[in-house]
């Protein structure tokens, strides 16, 4: 069934939002966070009840001590003594073999998040457009992927556990410390609320020097990016541009030693004044103890093992702010990785997309009065094209640099979405389409060859895995490219090298010719795919194109106009809209604008 036609809203073109808005748009809160862990909630479980289990093996210690002190040795009791010494390294053992298993299970449980976060942004990002990443640094979504998320390793691994483990002994601790003495607990705690405080604005701090020291570490990727890839190298020194490329590497690096320096320096005066009156608190006990109106009141054990007792609360309690300080400056990674999480999808999967069989599909191409305008652009790029290709036949389209041909060809691949009108394959809008049917349907060979960094076969084959050497190397000679590959010291098996700079600009075409032409497609959009061949080259593929396109619907783009005279309709772009179309021998004899380019 044709779907009737739809009209696509135009974006919004909105002043950028501040760093706050956004965070608070994508609602980065702890349930949110929270919810990463919801599909481990057994491991969890188990984990928290091995701390517990070790919390409360672990606090024996201290009354062992106490009747090591005032019963065994006092008593001279050799057995009972080596009684409660072996109990003392028995409990060592057992919380020792307890951290281990649960450091196992805590970590392998981080890993896992941190591997769900990086595999569901790449592929996020992958369903992103074209204008998503025309518009975004490459260098900055390689930090989001490695800096951003590897910065919250420590979070995500240790948090939960942290906030367990830490909890459970310091209520353990505590109720054990009110068993020995409630007067004594209480001096002890009295020093929470202004810890409490100073952690609150240490924590504070240092979110706001994450989010600065995330943008650096995206710049440093950047000019890492920028500055050390091929295409880079060449252009810095052919610009003599060198020294400043060091130059401005080297600042950015610069400005991460301060913000390093900053984050770990950050409350360290107010936390070290807590470490000091958290050290008095034991002087203020045995104090307390030996004042005439206390004296005798408790035991030399009951004094140490409260004073142990009570070391142990702070180490917690100081554990928990340290976390609470960690979860508030990772708000800041955690922003920054959902901010991406929750781009739109502008180019999806349609939610009930037309069953289209690639193989029984005829090729019939249509543009129904289509308009498109690039974001952040008052002028249409294409602006009420519509364009007939029947099955089978060669639309060649021609006009001046910046006229919208390419834009055409873009839109022919689903790269973007018209805002109005509609494009047909068969009469199926290509938005009611499933992307992977599409791909398979309408093959792209454009201006613009990008190889990995692989082998010659593997580039091939990464545009259809399961195709055997005979199909790539029948392709390879489609595209007059076989005999050059054969000529090579590895044949197939040759490294390209990075962006496949080793070959030539035309060798490279025709790579990618070959690679394409191996899915088989039904339609054929050719964007200048000869435009870096040389005469004799280009002759040579463009007979196999010719005998390829047989039964095959081709749409070219072209400058020259000797590859696309023999074209069976051929449409002048200008300014985003057809000016005329016709044959060769019609335009021509039409004195229009194809017989002024042609002249």
């Amino acid at each position: 069934m044709d779907p009737e036609h739809r009209t696509r809203p135009r974006r919004s073109d909105a002043p950028p939002a501040t760093a706050a808005e956004k965070a608070q748009a994508r609602g980065v809160s702890l349930p949110r966070i929270g919810r990463l862990f919801t599909p481990y909630r057994g491991p969890l479980a188990v984990v928290v009840a091995i701390i517990v289990a070790s919390s409360i093996v672990a606090l024996a210690s201290p009354f062992l001590l106490r009747a090591v002190i005032d019963t065994a040795l006092p008593e001279r009791d050799v057995v009972l003594l080596a009684w409660l010494a072996g109990a003392m390294v028995v409990v060592a053992a057992v919380t020792a073999a307890l951290g281990v298993v649960q450091t196992w299970i805590s970590t392998r449980i981080g890993q896992q998040v941190m591997h769900r976060l990086r595999t569901d942004v790449f592929a996020h990002l992958q369903r992103q457009s074209i204008a998503f990443f025309t518009r975004t640094r490459t260098g900055e979504v390689q930090s989001r992927i490695t800096n951003d998320i590897g910065g919250m390793q420590s979070v995500v691994t240790s948090t939960a556990t942290s906030v367990a483990s830490n909890l459970t002994t310091a209520v353990a601790t505590a109720a054990a410390m009110a068993v020995l003495s409630w007067q004594l607990s209480l001096i002890s705690l009295a020093v929470m609320p202004p810890a409490i405080w100073l952690t609150r604005r240490v924590a504070r701090m240092r979110r706001a020097i994450t989010t600065r020291q995330q943008r650096e570490l995206a710049d440093l990727n950047v000019a890492v990016e920028e500055g050390l890839s091929v295409s880079g190298i060449q252009l810095s020194k052919t610009m003599g541009a060198g020294p400043a490329v060091i130059e401005r590497f080297t600042a950015s690096s610069t400005r991460l030693i301060d913000l390093e320096l900053r984050a770990q320096l950050a409350g360290r005066w107010r936390m070290a004044s807590m470490s000091v009156v958290f050290a008095a608190i034991p002087a203020v006990i045995y104090l307390s103890a030996g004042l005439p109106f206390t004296a005798g009141a408790m035991t030399i054990g009951t004094l140490i093992a409260f004073t142990t007792l009570q070391g142990g609360l702070f180490r917690p309690l100081m554990g928990l702010l340290n976390v609470g300080v960690s979860i508030v400056s990772s708000l800041a990674l955690f922003a920054r990785i959902f901010e991406y999480l929750d781009l739109p999808v502008e180019v999806d999967d349609p939610a009930e997309p037309v069953e289209v069989d690639p193989a029984r599909v005829r090729g019939h191409v249509r543009f129904d009065d289509v308009t498109f305008t690039y974001p952040g652009s008052d002028v249409a790029a294409v602006a009420g094209v519509s364009l007939d290709v029947p099955p089978g036949t060669t639309l060649a389209l021609v006009g001046e640099t910046g006229s919208g041909k390419s834009t055409l060809a873009a839109l022919a691949a689903r790269l973007h979405d018209p805002d109005a009108g509609r494009i047909t394959i068969d009469g199926v809008d290509l938005r009611d389409m499933r992307l992977a049917d599409l791909a398979a349907v309408v093959g792209v060979v454009s201006q613009e060859t990008y190889l990995l960094h692989t082998t010659v076969r593997e580039n091939l084959r990464y545009a259809r895995p399961d195709a055997s050497d005979a199909e790539i190397a029948d392709a390879a000679r489609a595209a007059q490219v076989h005999d050059l590959i054969a000529g090579l010291p590895d044949g197939y098996d040759t490294m390209v090298g990075s962006r496949g700079h080793r070959f030539s600009g035309g060798e490279k075409q025709r790579l990618a010719i070959a690679r394409t032409l191996l899915r088989d497609p039904r339609v054929l959009v050719l964007d200048e795919a000869t435009s870096a061949l040389d005469t004799e080259t280009e002759r040579a593929v463009q007979r196999a194109f010719d005998t390829l396109s047989r039964g095959r619907t081709t749409i070219t783009i072209a400058h020259r106009l000797s590859t696309v005279r023999d074209a069976d309709r051929i449409a002048v772009v200008d300014h985003g809209r057809v000016v005329e179309s016709g044959t060769h021998e019609g335009l021509v004899a039409g004195d229009g604008r194809y017989a002024a380019l042609a002249a």
